[in-house]
């Protein structure tokens, strides 16, 4: 046996010797209210001066019982609903508009599956789920003030339904609404088949249009390239706002973790504990599969067609329930088709398709918990030996100096002679997936010699200048997306520096150069150049060209020529996302080589033409532009130009900013509203001590009368991150409130 190996079978005994015996389950509503109250006696939550929790537990189920009761009190509607959504039972509180995407999960996640999942679960794992049910449900028995929506008390094995691996995210991606609807309403007159045509071919119009990409920035650097020597990284999570909450959890039985917790989960998912930290970005790496389905029906029953045999089609009914307009409940039931390969979702080219996706609720949650009390990448890799991690490339650093990025652990070894980007043949064998991917044959960089390490969403390719792992060596399926604006730039403010610190991390990463303006401008001008004098265009564009051939292609709230720069850059994105997708170009470069000059200028045209008219010129700082407000907790948001925001200076990640502000013009505005990008961001040292600095857009709390519900949009806007209290020294002097649980 290896001397890793060993290592790691090690360190895996290390992180159990504390598992505890798993708690009997709740038993029910405020009948048991004495046992939680004993519960909760045995945890302490700190709230520091920013509003955060910082919880301790006697075990870890006692710390998860507290974290998430923590989480209750700051946004129990985030919390909720992200369990309403993951059950498939959102249609039961918001109507039939919501029946289709109740469907869509109730075909991968059924309660008869997790019940049974939950009686299969290791003990420690019990514990964890039934002090996660006891934290919720003693916070809505201890504020009668709280009305769920629709879950009024919580099960344990609800817990395996959201889990990070990340299942939802993958349904959501990959399974269309409209074609689901197509496939399972079966309409049956003309306008019906007429209003579902409608409905996919707007959802194949959305996906198209210009938005901020999901995902997310992570670098972590080697203490050769540190002023300290101590290794570095940077957590920069793109999600939508308000979508984690910030805590430290703690237990006697050596859980320290501090970081982002999505609403609802027990577990830090974004962070470090004081040996190493993980940081998460959407991968690019292709673990979900579709396979097209022949299918035959004889004698009245169906099979489908794999090799030389006739397979039977799995059939079963999901009951969706939904809430009616006048306030009660009824429910439709589907009967629902599935292969050895998954669920049908839709039919296309006369073939069903079957998606094929990673659904593990129990290594998941193992996994997701179980890096949090890792403590140096041997054991950190063991964790990931779950290979429940579907949807995510994960940035490593530690206290030992070592660092790493790796990509999802699940993933599907198949036959790289297929296009896996498209359908495959679900008839022929050769098509099945063969397993998983062994660690060794993936790619991954670790302890780089060049000291830094980086992914924003893109391949590996580029993910640590010449040590980077070579695309050649790898199948196809291990990146589908390339590169992004991102790259370049995170490559310019890493390679051949160092002397790095968290501030300079921090100015690195907020770093104001755009390069995809750096690409498409001197085409644009290039096009204007080429205008015949007596062209209305050359006199019209004259002054926004000059302005634009001046500009240094960097962010700022002053600057109005990231104002022009932004919306040509929307124009021509709209002009080339559908011609794009059609043949197969990655859209930046069909922006950049395959538009016209004309494309281009009109492009520009359109940008201060609508400045003018919105603002009476298209010389607006982008600052005025640009703006932060938090009005409410509403979960969509919504904005309004007359009421109080902040300006933000930095940009979309479309166009290559790290620091990334999603922000657009909505149907009543007339200036741009964040929603999306930058949410908690943190840098952290792992020295002797642990050190680390965050920023969370707008505050820890969901109640806009709460004082924390803006006290960091501000910090926020300008890159102003605060201190993180971590030991308990650093909380002295910065406490609001020191108490149990329902006291």
């Amino acid at each position: 046996m290896s001397s890793l190996r060993l290592i790691l079978m090690a360190a895996a005994a290390g992180m159990m010797a504390g598992a505890v015996q798993a708690a009997p389950p709740p038993k029910g509503g405020h009948g048991d209210l004495a046992r939680l109250k004993a519960e909760a006696a045995r945890v302490s939550i700190v709230r520091d001066d920013w509003g955060i929790a910082h919880v301790h537990g006697k075990t870890d189920a006692d710390a998860v019982f507290g974290m998430i009761y923590a989480q209750a009190e700051d946004d129990f509607n985030r919390v909720e609903m992200n369990y309403v959504t993951a059950l498939g039972r959102t249609a039961e509180a918001e109507g039939q508009a919501a029946i289709w995407a109740d469907l869509r999960y109730k075909l991968f996640v059924d309660p008869v599956d997790l019940k049974a999942k939950y009686a299969q679960s290791p003990d420690w794992l019990k514990a964890l789920m039934n002090g996660w049910a006891d934290g919720l449900n003693f916070y809505l028995a201890t504020h009668p003030g709280t009305h769920p929506k629709v879950i009024r008390h919580f099960e344990p094995w609800m817990a395996l339904s959201f889990t990070e691996g990340s299942i939802g995210g993958d349904i959501e991606k990959y399974v269309a609404l409209p074609q689901l609807e197509a496939f399972y309403g079966d309409p049956q007159t003309a306008e019906a088949k007429a209003a579902v045509q409608a409905k996919i071919e707007l959802a194949e119009a959305d996906a198209l249009k210009f938005k901020e990409p999901s995902g997310s920035n992570g670098m972590a650097l080697g203490p050769q390239v540190t002023k300290n020597g101590h290794a570095l990284l940077l957590i920069n999570p793109h999600t939508s706002f308000y979508f984690r909450s910030e805590l430290q959890m703690t237990s006697d039985e050596g859980l320290d973790a501090y970081g982002a917790a999505t609403w609802g989960q027990f577990f830090i998912y974004q962070g470090f504990n004081s040996h190493d930290g993980w940081m998460h970005t959407s991968t690019g790496a292709d673990t979900v599969d579709e396979f097209a389905e022949t299918i035959v029906k004889q004698d009245g029953k169906l099979f489908y067609r794999h090799g030389s045999e006739l397979k039977p089609v799995a059939v079963s009914t999901i009951t969706v329930p939904y809430r009616t307009p006048e306030g009660g409940m009824a429910s439709k039931s589907f009967t629902v088709f599935r292969t050895h390969h998954g669920p049908i979702v839709k039919a296309q080219g006369g073939k069903w398709i079957a998606i094929a996706l990673m659904n593990k609720p129990i290594a998941a949650l193992e996994q997701s918990f179980g890096r949090t009390k890792t403590h140096d990448l041997p054991s950190f890799l063991k964790v990931a030996e779950l290979d429940a991690n579907s949807s995510n490339n994960t940035l490593f650093a530690d206290d030992k100096g070592e660092t790493a990025l790796l990509l999802p652990q699940f993933m599907p070894k198949r036959d790289n002679r297929f296009d896996w980007t498209k359908p495959v043949d679900g008839a022929d064998p050769a098509a099945d997936w063969q397993g998983m991917t062994p660690f060794a044959d993936m790619p991954k960089v670790v302890n780089p010699k060049d000291g830094w390490v980086y992914n924003s969403n893109d391949s590996p390719w580029n993910a640590s200048g010449a040590e980077s792992p070579k695309a050649s060596a790898f199948p196809r399926y291990m990146d589908q997306v390339g590169s992004n604006p991102r790259t370049p730039h995170a490559m310019k403010v890493l390679s051949g520096h160092s002397g790095f610190t968290l501030q300079t991390l921090i100015d690195a990463d907020f770093d104001p150069w755009l390069p995809e303006f750096s690409r498409l401008i001197p085409k644009l001008t290039a096009a204007y150049d080429a205008l015949p004098a007596s062209d209305p265009m050359k006199t019209k564009l004259a002054e926004p060209i000059a302005a634009l051939h001046a500009w240094d292609c960097r962010w700022s709230a002053a600057s109005t020529e990231t104002s022009l720069a932004v919306g040509f850059g929307e124009a021509l994105f709209a002009k080339s996302a559908k011609p794009a997708k059609a043949g197969g170009v990655n859209v930046y470069d069909y922006m950049a080589e395959r538009t016209t000059p004309a494309d281009k200028l009109e492009a520009l045209a359109e940008s201060a033409d609508r400045l003018t008219a919105d603002f009476g010129t298209w010389k607006v700082a982008w600052g005025e532009i640009n703006r932060f407000q938090r009005i409410d907790d509403a979960i969509a948001p919504h904005f309004d130009d007359a009421k109080p925001s902040i300006p933000v200076p930095f940009a979309s990640a479309q166009w290559g900013s790290l620091a990334s502000f999603g922000a657009k013009r909505y149907p009543d505005t007339k200036k741009y509203y964040g929603s999306s990008g930058n949410s908690f961001v943190a840098v952290v040292e792992f020295g002797p001590k642990v050190h680390a600095r965050a920023v969370t857009a707008g505050g820890e709390s969901g109640d806009p009368t709460s004082k924390h519900f803006t006290d960091e949009a501000q910090r926020y806007a300008s890159g102003d991150f605060r201190e993180v209290y971590y030991y308990p020294d650093q909380l002295v002097g910065h406490t609001e409130r020191t108490y149990h649980p329902g006291s």
